[in-house]
């Protein structure tokens, strides 16, 4: 019984999904199953380990992509636009070794991992949203955003034995209360502003392309004019008479005029 005892304390299974940190006499002493890139699943270190009894310890670290997130994290953009932002970053612990070590953790290593980047996220996140205007985070600069973000982090992370495979903002709100309303405020104001310059705009458009038509229509006068002054005379003198006695006039005209006046010349005919 006693030889069974020592056996099966000697030997332990170390699944795919994990890294094992074996500790002797308290100390970090190897790995098993360390996370390799371009690994074959099926084809690592997983498998039966063996181990000094009463001795040798293990601390176990998953193997898989974790997650670490931030809720409502404030940050205040280049244009003085303070915003809070919920994000999150997904790493991966590539050495448990290091990972245990700088943690100074004996269980619960993820855990202790994920407390350690949760302030160094929060400070890259600062960092590189506090270098942009907000509206770089509704744009395709968003992208190298989120790509600056994940190299500051990697920087940071290092220490504690860390592989940061990505880093995405989920949600991006104005505080609630009085900066928001003034946000709205500011909004308004400005699509106003924006209305206004465009009717302005409009209206010296409409402007110009009267001035213009009204030019044209001078200049072609003009050129009629000097083509057959005879013709042109007889026709501004009949427009003239269909708005003081044809059904353009309003009411009863009533005009005494000497046979001889100028203005009735049209109707003694050419001569």
């Amino acid at each position: 019984m006693a030889a069974l005892i020592v056996l099966a304390s000697s030997l332990t299974i170390v699944p795919e999904t994990s890294q094992a940190v074996i500790l002797r006499f308290e100390q970090p002493y190897r790995t098993i199953n360390r996370w390799k890139p371009n690994e074959v699943f099926g084809n690592t270190g997983a498998g039966l380990a063996a181990r000094i009894p009463f001795v040798d310890r293990l601390i176990w670290v998953d193997k898989r992509v974790l997650d670490v997130e931030l809720d409502k994290q404030p940050v205040l953009s280049t244009d003085q636009l303070r915003l809070e932002v919920d994000a999150y970053a997904r790493f991966r612990i590539v050495n448990p070794l290091q990972a245990v070590t700088s943690t100074g953790s004996t269980s619960v290593t993820e855990q202790r991992v994920i407390d350690q980047l949760q302030p160094l996220l929060s400070s890259a996140l600062r960092n590189e949203l506090g270098r942009r205007p907000s509206a770089a985070l509704l744009s395709p600069e968003r992208g190298q955003v989120m790509d600056n973000i994940r190299a500051g982090l990697q920087k940071l992370a290092s220490q504690y034995g860390v592989q940061i495979i990505d880093v995405r903002i989920k949600r991006t709100d104005l505080p609630q209360g009085t900066p928001l309303q003034s946000a709205f405020d500011r909004m308004k104001t400005a699509r106003q502003q924006e209305r206004l310059t465009i009717q302005a705009k409009g209206q010296q458009d409409a402007q110009i392309i009267s001035a213009e038509a009204d030019a044209k229509a001078a200049q072609i006068y003009a050129e009629a004019f000097n083509k057959d002054p005879e013709f042109y005379d007889f026709y501004r003198a009949m427009q003239s008479y269909r708005t003081t006695f044809g059904s353009e006039a309003k009411g009863e005209t009533s005009m005494v005029l000497s046979p001889d006046n100028a203005y009735l010349r049209q109707f003694e005919g050419r001569k």
